[in-house]
């Protein structure tokens, strides 16, 4: 006999939710003629909602324009969930499958001080070892997990970034620059995705992107491959392979 799924309890708690995220999402400040014909549900029942939203902080009314706007109460609220936020708890599966695809080594790091720092590494089965360890930290401008974290940042920021560093060449072909570095996060912006050629490391190629989801930088991802195992038809594999992880894991924060 087939058991029946339990109802949940409090569909009011449900309803709350479905008016925070479409305030969340809404361009703008919505009134309540907009919710209502946004969730299509009547307006007396989203009233008595948004009052007891208002009530406890969550939702503000501007009295003169009728439009609600995310309260300051929940701020605390998402400091606190992005502060016990495990970032190698919800990648690690894609992580892991990603290695397993590529047969290269995959790498997680998160922003720290203008920094990389790397928070799991998913060795290659094959022979070649890199350099990096877990806990070591690599520049922003010198790999690909750091430019394409770049990438992200508003203009404001990567102009303060820029005159916060001294670049310093890790190789020969570490980027020195800072216009350079800024007409390739362009280009990283176009396609997606960031590279880093012997610039952190010599002989060794890396294709990052970052993990970048509703305005907060959660961290960024990279292949590390020796460059002689590396032909363009695998690179082109490879960057296909890490845009599909990536999408996987910003659905699943």
């Amino acid at each position: 006999m087939e058991m029946q799924q339990s109802k949940p309890y409090g569909t009011v708690l449900i309803k709350q939710k479905e008016i925070l995220d479409f305030m969340l999402h809404y361009d703008g400040a919505p009134t309540l003629a907009d919710i209502s014909k946004g969730l299509g549900r009547p307006r007396p029942t989203l009233l008595k909602i948004l009052n007891t939203l208002e009530l406890i902080g969550f939702v503000r009314k501007n009295e003169d324009t009728k439009q609600y706007i995310l309260g300051v109460s929940l701020i605390p609220y998402a400091q606190k969930a992005i502060s016990s936020f495990d970032i190698v708890e919800v990648a690690n599966p894609y992580l892991r499958k990603l290695r397993d695809l590529t047969q290269e080594t995959v790498n997680l790091g998160v922003i720290r001080d203008n920094k990389v720092v790397l928070i799991q590494k998913l060795e290659s089965p094959q022979s070649i070892k890199m350099q990096s360890e877990i806990g070591g930290t690599m520049r922003l401008y010198s790999s690909a997990m750091g430019k394409a974290s770049l990438a992200t940042y508003s203009q404001s920021k990567l102009i303060n970034y820029l005159n916060n560093i001294s670049f310093q060449a890790v190789t020969d072909h570490t980027i020195t620059n800072s216009q350079i570095l800024t007409d390739e996060l362009r280009i990283i912006q176009r396609n997606g995705y960031a590279t880093d050629d012997e610039e952190n490391e010599r002989d060794v190629y890396c294709i990052g992107a970052a993990l970048y989801k509703n305005g907060h930088l959660y961290g960024a991802f990279s292949i590390s491959t020796p460059k002689y195992r590396l032909s363009d038809e695998r690179k082109k594999e490879f960057v296909g392979l890490l845009k599909q992880t990536q999408q996987s894991i910003l659905e699943a924060l």
